[in-house]
């Protein structure tokens, strides 16, 4: 069993006080590098659903002033990078990423609140220059109502950290929910809120437990008027159907199908050491991470060799143990799927450029899948199609500008993209051409707090980060003042 000073408590939190279960059921959590016994955790639903709602409505009734969650703010990102390595360790522990690349997402999500403290006056009332109607025009930026926030497994803290400094920013009180697979980081967060933050209750709470009764159960409830999730797009689309009744708000970051476009004048080492850095982070189970690398036809075979130089000095293992770089998948079915894409690709005429036998490394609990890059990819493939999840890198050829574009669109996602060129003037032409709201040119670098980051198409909608992310849970009110 887990044993730290961050999960003194181990329990979901309502109201400003730490509870279990109402039938005091509960789930377990493991490691998925060992297969070791972390944490029972409750396993909650409907009705402490309805007790968290309650307690964010009330917490309602008195809206903090900017300056009191500017200090919330910053006293959490203060609090991170404090207890950085802790809950690194923690989130590697359940998650099985590296514990440098864990450390790393504390800071990441520390950053979020940071920016949103620094930022938070951009929801300080404006008047308007002008007068129409010989009256004095104000606006004000409102909490939306209470909020659920419910974040997926892969990035345990940096995905909570996305929309809890929003919404705290908002003085939004927020029933959160994090994913069944990973929730020990996020009950640690807690933790820390509890014992060093003077939060109102309400103001956070945190149900724990299975994803479909929570979810139906905060969709459902009157009292919940925005909804932030990050997840599958299925999942996503379930979530605008059940909306409609309700006329619910929904913020949506969905699944993705990144290209990694790579020129013949690009900088190919440079593309090549991106591509590593982007595609491994977190076992490849990212929604931003390349799932399609299209290289032009000419430099395929040098850059495929390349990357797959790269890959085969990645080490395997447990992400505890000094120098790992790539850690476990995080459960059996996530291994399933990286598998299936892989042989579905050999079987339809891919060739495996670097990698060994997958089954070599299969585990009871779940499995470590070895870097895997091949090549000759089609969009006949579900590698194509679909989002892999995985340490599988897949390339294909393309024959000049219009069929790289063609080919980078060709999937109903729109989340990231990346670009890689010598010459600035196709960048220019065809990134307003790329159906990707991120692009990144000549870096395979994701989402950072201090800009704006969502989907489009399948992908979602919503920003999350930079300002456009602090006006996610607030609603506008407009007061016209007539002449006394």
């Amino acid at each position: 069993m887990l044993e730290s000073n961050l999960l003194s408590e181990i329990n979901g939190y309502i109201d400003g006080s730490w509870c279990s279960a109402d039938d005091a059921t509960s789930f377990s959590v493991t490691n998925p590098a060992t297969g070791e016994l972390l944490a029972e955790v409750p396993a909650m639903g409907p009705a402490e659903c309805s007790s968290a709602a309650a307690a964010a409505e009330r917490a309602l009734a008195n809206t903090p002033s900017l300056e009191t969650r500017r200090e919330w703010l910053e006293a959490i990102d203060a609090a991170l990078r404090q207890h950085q390595e802790e809950l690194g360790r923690i989130l590697t522990l359940e998650h099985g990423k590296p514990h440098a690349e864990g450390q790393g997402e504390v800071l990441y999500a520390a950053g979020f609140f940071a920016y949103a403290a620094r930022n938070i006056d951009a929801l300080a009332p404006r008047t308007l220059d002008e007068q129409p109607r010989n009256c004095t025009w104000t606006v004000y930026n409102r909490p939306a109502g209470a909020v659920a926030l419910i974040t997926p497994w892969n990035f345990p803290i940096g995905m909570i950290a996305k929309k809890l400094s929003a919404s705290l920013a908002a003085g939004a009180p927020a029933v959160i929910k994090p994913s069944a697979k990973t929730p020990l980081t996020m009950v640690a967060l807690f933790n820390i809120l509890d014992r060093e933050l003077n939060l109102p209750p309400g103001m956070v709470n945190l149900v724990t437990g299975a994803a479909g009764p929570i979810g139906d159960a905060l969709l459902s409830d009157p009292r919940i008027q925005v909804i932030s999730f990050t997840g599958s797009t299925g999942v996503g689309q379930e979530l605008i159907r059940g909306s409609a009744e309700g006329v619910k708000r929904l913020a949506l970051e969905l699944g993705g199908n990144a290209p990694f476009i790579v020129f013949a004048d690009a900088d190919l080492e440079h593309a090549a050491d991106q591509l590593i850095a982007n595609k491994f982070r977190g076992g490849g189970q990212t929604c931003v991470c390349a799932n399609r690398i299209l290289v032009e036809s000419s430099v395929m075979d040098s850059f495929a060799a390349k990357v797959a130089e790269r890959a085969a000095k990645l080490t395997v293992g447990n992400g505890m143990e000094p120098g790992v770089d790539l850690g476990p998948l995080i459960d059996r079915s996530g291994y399933e799927k990286v598998r299936r894409h892989y042989l579905d690709a050999l079987d339809k005429g891919a060739t495996t450029v670097m990698g060994k036998d997958p089954g070599a490394m299969e585990r009871d609990y779940g499995a470590y899948f070895p870097p895997t890059v091949v090549s000759g990819v089609t969009p006949q493939m579900a590698c194509w199609r679909e989002e892999t999840f995985g340490p599988l890198v897949p390339m294909a050829p393309f024959e000049g500008e219009a069929d790289a574009l063609a080919k980078a669109n060709d999937t109903e996602f729109g989340l990231a993209s990346y670009l890689f060129t010598g010459d600035d003037e196709r960048a220019e032409r065809l990134i307003p051409n790329l159906q990707f709201p991120h692009v990144g040119w000549n870096t395979g670098s994701g989402p950072t707090p201090e800009a704006p980051f969502g989907g489009m198409k399948h992908s979602g909608f919503g920003r999350e980060g930079g300002l456009e992310g602090l006006f996610e849970f607030v609603e506008t009110q407009t007061v016209p003042r007539g002449p006394l």
